[in-house]
């Protein structure tokens, strides 16, 4: 199907499984689109669909704004209500997502997302060469998620720079929201920096990672009341809406979820309320660095450079705000499209 914006939207239905999957190319400008496949029980056909081109754009953008030769593009998989699936009703819906993507000749490039792991990359591998994020037994980089919390510590740092004119986080007030496995990695390199942890997980059974890492528990829904320093989201987007927005009492927001803010309108409140918002396209790219470093066949050494580069990246985004007093989400949109002009130009002979 055709999508406005959108270079390509595949929708089918697995052969195999019968189960909704769809692939957003949103653009290939810059190099092939490289974004996770998300397992997850949407509610209908629409909400799917709406989703996979959302996280398609912010996709695009998160590869320019980090320098990346790679574009935007992003997977879902509609998985049948209750449990996740396991066995071979997981493997066919994965089998089938290979088939998809192999049918789009190298334009979308997959790996893990909520919901997916290195071992259901390896499944998909199986009908398509175009995978990353395999583990290290099969040639891969493995789980990003230690790249994408390092990064996202290098942006924390740069938010504390920003509104404290330090970068050391000792006896900073840090609330994680959702420990999986990028939330647990960055509480353990907050902790280890000195912050004051609080954390929270709908999961109840994520208690004991709390008390492992010495860290506080704020109850499920309570996070936005939580009084703090920084409120790192890193579970599912859209926790943030307007009434969030006038209620936080954190100073930062920046975390590893991907669309923190229900909608751009919410950003220019945070700003009037002097609460500063690191995008989120930015603080959490350290992931697509790590898969981006398999793509090109790049030591692992250089996959952490680049993440612990971000934090130079956010400050540059913060920098650009301030001087044209803008939200730095704002800011940070214009330069990811400056750079995908300026390479859309130079394509096209200008």
């Amino acid at each position: 199907m055709s999508a406005a914006g959108f270079e390509r939207v595949a929708v089918e239905r697995g052969e195999r499984s019968g189960r909704l999957m769809a692939v957003a190319v949103h653009s290939t400008v810059l190099g092939p689109a490289l974004g996770g496949a998300r397992l997850w029980d949407y509610a209908g056909d629409g909400e799917a669909v709406a989703d996979v081109k959302r996280l398609a754009r912010a996709m695009t953008l998160k590869a320019a704004a980090a320098g990346l030769d790679l574009g935007g593009g992003k997977g879902v998989i509609a998985a049948p209500p209750g449990p996740a699936p396991t066995g071979t009703v997981r493997r066919s819906m994965l089998l089938d997502f290979g088939d998809l993507i192999e049918s789009l000749d190298g334009s979308y490039v997959t790996a893990e997302d909520v919901g997916t792991g290195a071992a259901d990359m390896a499944v998909i591998a199986e009908r398509t060469g175009h995978v990353v994020g395999l583990e290290s037994a099969y040639g891969g980089s493995g789980d990003p998620s230690p790249i994408t919390a390092l990064g996202v510590l290098a942006a924390i740092r740069a938010c504390a720079t920003e509104l404290r004119g330090t970068r050391e986080l000792d006896g900073l007030r840090v609330c994680v929201v959702g420990l999986g496995h990028v939330g647990t990695h960055l509480a353990g390199l907050l902790a280890d920096a000195g912050a004051k942890l609080l954390v929270t997980d709908i999961d109840p059974a994520r208690r004991p990672t709390a008390e492992r890492l010495g860290a506080a528990w704020v109850e499920p829904g309570h996070e936005i009341a939580c009084e703090c320093d920084v409120l790192a989201p890193c579970a599912l987007g859209g926790l943030i809406g307007p009434d969030e927005a006038r209620a936080l009492r954190a100073s930062i927001v920046c975390g590893a979820a991907n669309n923190v803010l229900t909608d751009d309108c919410v950003a220019e409140l945070l700003d009037r309320r002097d609460v500063l918002y690191a995008p989120d396209f930015i603080a959490n790219s350290g992931g697509l660095i790590s898969v981006y470093g398999e793509l090109r066949g790049l030591p692992p050494e250089r996959a952490t450079e680049m993440a612990r580069a971000i934090e130079g990246a956010m400050t540059g985004v913060l920098g650009l705000a301030r001087e044209r007093d803008v939200p730095p989400l704002q800011a940070a949109r214009r330069l990811a499209l400056d750079r995908l002009e300026s390479e859309a130009l130079v394509a096209a002979g200008a």
